[in-house]
C-alpha cells in the first residue's frame, strides 16, 4: 500500500548520525531527532525526509533511525547529508485528515540546483536548474514538491524554474538554510507525470 504525503512541512529534524554501510556506497543509515513529531511514530511508519519516503526501523525517544539504498542516496539529496543538518519533516497523511497542498508519494524524481535567490518586498524567489529529462515534466503554475514542500511553479523557462517562497515558510522549512549551488530534491507532480507519460 502507498503512503501519501501532502508537502506541507510539520516542522524540521536535525540529523544526529550518518552512516554509510558499504565501502560503494550502496546503503546507509540515517539517526534525526524528530522533536515533538515522534510523538505516536511506530517502526516501521513512513516519513517524508527532504520529501524523500523513509521508513522507521527504530526509535529512542524523539530519535528515529532510517535505511537507505544506493539508489536513495544517488538520486536525492540524502546523499550529502552530516550531522546537524536540518531535513523537512511530514508524517504521513492519515484517512480522513484534511487535504492542504498536493498529493506526494516522497518519489524523488531528480534533483534540482538552486542557481538564483531573490529577495523581493514579500517572498524569495527561487531559481531551480533541472536536468532536461526532469524538466518536460514540470508545467508552468502547476504543482512541485522541493525537498518535500508542496509549492507552485511561478516561471518554466526551458530546464529553469522559479518559485516563490513567503516568509513563513523560511521559517518553519530548511529553504532558509539554502544557498546558491544547493541541491534539492524534486518530485514533480503525479497527474502530470502519468499525462506526459502516456503520450
Amino acid at each position: 500500500m502507498y503512503q501519501v504525503f501532502t508537502g506541507i512541512i510539520e516542522g524540521q529534524g536535525r540529523v544526529k548520525k550518518f552512516d554509510i554501510k558499504t565501502k560503494n556506497r550502496s546503503a546507509a543509515k540515517m539517526e534525526v531527532d524528530l522533536g515533538n513529531l515522534a510523538k505516536g511514530l511506530h517502526i516501521d511508519d513512513s516519513v517524508a525526509i527532504n520529501g524523500v519516503c523513509l521508513t522507521a526501523t527504530n526509535i529512542s525517544k524523539n530519535q528515529a533511525e532510517f535505511e537507505m539504498i544506493g539508489e536513495t542516496l544517488k538520486k536525492t539529496n540524502l546523499g550529502m547529508i552530516k550531522p546537524g543538518d536540518k531535513v523537512n519533516i511530514e508524517r504521513s497523511l492519515k484517512v480522513g485528515e484534511r487535504m492542504e497542498g498536493h498529493f506526494v508519494l516522497g518519489h524523488i524524481d531528480g534533483t534540482g540546483k538552486i542557481v538564483k535567490i531573490e529577495k523581493l518586498p514579500k517572498e524569495i524567489k527561487f531559481w531551480i536548474e533541472l536536468s532536461k529529462d526532469l524538466a518536460r515534466f514540470v508545467v508552468k503554475k502547476g504543482s512541485i514538491t522541493v525537498d518535500g514542500i508542496s509549492l507552485t511553479l511561478v516561471d518554466v523557462i526551458k530546464n529553469k524554474i522559479s518559485i516563490s517562497i513567503i516568509p513563513h515558510t523560511m521559517k518553519i522549512t530548511n529553504l532558509g538554510s539554502k544557498k546558491i549551488g544547493d541541491k534539492v530534491n524534486i518530485e514533480t507532480d503525479i497527474l502530470g507525470k502519468y499525462v506526459i507519460s502516456k503520450n
